[in-house]
């Protein structure tokens, strides 16, 4: 299984306290709520401070896209994280309670939450062709540049903000890739790279 997904087109869903809003990108199986899932991927939009919602027996990583960021307090274990870098990702349990605090206006950022004893991936953001091949599953979205997909039958162009994800089966046999294209990534045009937030998850039972 393979689908395309453009952020801009994502339904946005505002949170039960106001704070902020969710897109979600995917959520594995199809049809899981949010106690079922296995893992899921969503871009949130934070603007009010408050305490984000307790997801037991999950590992969450989340990632600032855009906005002046937050500050993180994990009560339980004592920790305190700025997230006010862009592209730098930060891992905490779900279980743990978390305190957010504004740094100033609106962010922006990107999750991922995998139930602990399903699957295991990492967050991370890439410069260079990724291929989809032997990964179990995982999700790929655009946040510089341009990006071509392909699978040695057709191509895709994806711009920012574009992506694409996907459950590979055991028995499958695709060449699927991405890689950047364009002046940008060849000669770092206007100082950027082109970038590619990365997810390679692979089931644990």
């Amino acid at each position: 299984m393979l689908e395309f997904f453009d952020l801009a087109a994502a339904p946005s869903v505002p949170w039960k306290n106001g704070g902020g809003s969710t897109q979600e990108l995917v959520c594995w199986p199809p049809g899981a709520g949010m106690n079922g899932f296995e893992w899921r991927v969503s871009v949130a939009t934070i603007s009010t401070p408050g305490p984000f919602s307790a997801f037991p027996g999950v590992d969450r990583q989340i990632m600032l896209l855009g906005g002046d960021g937050v500050q993180l307090t994990g009560k339980a274990g004592g920790w305190e994280h700025t997230l006010d870098q862009a592209g730098v990702p930060f891992a905490f349990a779900g279980e743990e309670p978390v305190d957010c605090q504004m740094l100033g206006g609106t962010s922006t950022d990107f999750n991922l939450m995998v139930r602990r004893g399903a699957w295991r991936g990492a967050l991370q953001v890439v410069r260079q062709a990724q291929s989809l091949d032997g990964i179990g599953a995982g999700l790929c979205m655009v946040l510089q540049g341009t990006w071509r997909w392909s699978d040695g039958a057709s191509t895709r162009t994806l711009a920012a903000g574009q992506g694409v994800w996907w459950v590979n089966d055991e028995h499958q046999d695709e060449h699927s890739r991405v890689e950047p294209m364009g002046a940008a990534f060849t000669t770092g045009v206007g100082g950027q790279s082109a970038t590619l937030a990365w997810i390679a998850l692979e089931p644990t039972r």
